[in-house]
């Protein structure tokens, strides 16, 4: 690793529908493949103060009920994920939200679906920016040492 590259670390969140279909194994198998190191793992069915708290900024549309209900359907993996541009490469590795459009090869493009009828079930969430991935590890994890 370059001397002056700087670590970072990100939330993965492997939703209720990646669980029940059994792709937790693939899913951190990829991540590990990209040079990505598991730094803390949990399994967990999420409540819904931690939901509120994690999707803050979607808790009062019209879509979040259905959202907090998916959530809340199953146990979801959650793990700190660090590396070198992690968050841009878990952007990547996961592909687009949408797993209809998101490409081969991607986490979503491959193991996503769209049910059609408004339920679609992507498989994982991921941080989208630095800010977000501190402030989402600290709602998962806390302030647990070495997190």
């Amino acid at each position: 690793m370059d001397g002056a590259a700087t670590l970072e670390r990100t939330l993965l969140v492997v939703k209720p529908d990646g669980v029940a279909r059994g792709h937790v194994g693939e899913i951190l198998r990829r991540v590990e493949a990209k040079g990505y190191r598991i730094v803390a793992l949990d399994l967990r069915v999420a409540d819904r103060e931690t939901l509120a708290e994690h999707y803050a900024d979607h808790v009062d549309k019209p879509f979040y009920p259905g959202l907090e209900a998916f959530m809340a359907s199953g146990p979801v993996v959650v793990a700190v994920v660090e590396g070198v541009r992690v968050v841009e490469g878990l952007m990547t590795l996961c592909g687009p939200t949408d797993p209809t459009v998101a490409p081969p090869g991607t986490i979503r493009g491959d193991l996503g679906h769209d049910w059609g009828h408004g339920k679609t079930e992507n498989v994982v969430h991921r941080s989208d920016c630095p800010e977000a991935a501190e402030r989402e590890i600290k709602i998962w994890f806390g302030d647990v040492a070495g997190v």
